[in-house]
């Protein structure tokens, strides 16, 4: 070990040159104690008094309670380390230890919220939260006792040849860590960009996620160029790129390309939003979701489809939401001929009253559609203002009472009747055409014309 890099030797040799009781091992005692128990106290008293959790810029207010109690400590411990070098300039090797070990406790933090947000709080993140945290604890201990630096000259000397180019395995780790940080980044920047456009509710739906959608892209591709010239790679590299993606449109992914600018075309027209209703591809049901591409159709039933971007563009879609959300819902009745027309007419329209998602303005009406052969065709009109949530169990109680009515006021429902005569085989030989041997089932009273 280079004992110049290893913080515990240094602290242990000023522990045997001072002892602990010199007043520069209890100063950094004193420093150390007094900026944990000031921090403790603004962690318990100042903390909920900022409500940095109703801020407005809410992810960054939950980002910073996360870390609130290790920040201010670290922060302390920085000034106080300051205000002792001049009564002791020489290193204050117990401050140093415990700077290194708070800040390791704001990155675990920091990372770990930051991947929860990039990545909508996954369920491999909440399992592997222990081990993220483990892997930083030990990169910060190998710094502390001196061996990261060695650790990285010697990964630094492992190196392969790539043509004419040499590559270490210290440059391929740094290389991967760059590009996956500089994604998570933009992805987490993604997401606070989100939240905050989709709280506007001053702005239109589909401008908010026109907007949400362009300013991800944009952060992707913007971490992408940064990653590439961290780790080093000329970025004419792209054009290479860029070359391989035209030809891998022009082979095989047509599809994922008009999609995706299906998707915007469709925010953009404002064809389609969030909470539409809408059938198209022989399935109905509400918008809940737009991605670049497919849109989701949740059904009345719970179950949801993902719709390509481009079966919305190529097909007809029966958007009942367009301009309104209302949807007129038509129930048939027939009653006998002998019933008061005008009283079941009244009945019908009494049926529908008392719910709330059926609409006053235009009110229910109940038509008289023809007279047919069994009795006459009738039918119950009305609004609904909710159509989402399914007209099934609506129906079901209008039903219901209009059955109830009808059998409180005696008016009857025609059905077909149908007079059916049963034959059966009397004994005869094999090969008898004849129906002579055919008589009628015997009735209970003996009339073989009922």
């Amino acid at each position: 070990m280079n004992e110049r890099h290893n913080l515990v030797v240094s602290l242990l040799a000023d522990i045997n040159q001072f002892g602990l009781t010199h007043p520069h091992m209890l100063a950094q005692a004193g420093a150390l104690l007094l900026a944990m128990v000031m921090a403790l106290l603004g962690n318990r008293y100042l903390k909920p008094r900022l409500g940095l959790e109703n801020s407005r810029w809410k992810h960054g207010g939950e980002g910073l309670m996360r870390i609130f109690f290790p920040l201010n400590a670290l922060l302390l411990l920085w000034l106080f380390n300051f205000l002792l070098r001049f009564a002791w300039p020489a290193p204050h090797k117990l401050i140093d230890v415990a700077i290194v070990l708070l800040m390791a406790m704001v990155n675990i933090r920091v990372l770990v919220y930051v991947l929860r947000n990039a990545f909508n709080n996954p369920q491999w993140l909440q399992r592997g939260e222990r081990y993220i945290a483990g892997l930083i604890w030990l990169l910060y201990a190998l710094h502390v006792v001196g061996i990261l630096p060695e650790l990285a000259q010697e990964l630094n000397a492992i190196k392969f040849a790539i043509g004419k180019t040499s590559i270490s395995l210290l440059g391929i780790i740094n290389g991967v860590l760059s590009v996956a940080g500089t994604l998570v980044v933009a992805m987490w920047l993604g997401r606070l960009f989100e939240a905050r456009m989709m709280a506007a509710s001053l702005i239109d739906m589909n401008v908010r996620v026109v907007s949400v959608k362009i300013a991800q892209s944009l952060l992707v591709v913007l971490a992408v160029i940064v990653a590439l010239s961290l780790v080093g790679i000329d970025l004419t590299v792209l054009s290479v790129f860029g070359g391989a993606l035209g030809v891998g449109l022009g082979f095989g992914l047509q599809k994922i390309a008009s999609n995706y600018v299906s998707g915007f075309i469709i925010l953009l027209d404002r064809s389609v939003k969030l909470g539409d209703l809408i059938q198209v591809d022989n399935r109905q049901g509400v918008i809940t979701g737009l991605t670049s591409r497919y849109v989701v159709v949740k059904g009345a039933d719970g179950t949801e489809a993902l719709v390509p971007n481009e079966t919305l563009i190529t097909s007809t879609v029966v958007n009942q939401s367009y301009n309104a959300r209302d949807v007129w819902i038509k129930m048939p009745v027939s009653v006998a001929y002998e019933s008061d027309l005008g009283l079941v007419m009244k009945l019908l329209v009494d049926a529908t009253q008392g719910f709330e998602r059926i609409k006053a303005d235009p009110a229910p009406r109940a038509f008289i559609e023809n007279f047919a052969a069994s009795g006459v065709d009738m039918s119950l009109g009305f609004w609904v203002k909710d159509p989402e949530n399914g007209t099934l169990g609506l129906r079901s109680d209008i039903n219901q009472r209009i059955w109830e009515a009808f059998r409180v006021h005696r008016i009857s429902i025609p059905f077909n009747r149908l007079d059916v005569v049963h034959f059966r085989p009397a004994a005869r030989m094999a090969g008898d055409g004849n129906l002579q041997g055919l008589v009628p089932d015997e009735v209970p009273d003996g009339n073989p014309d009922r």
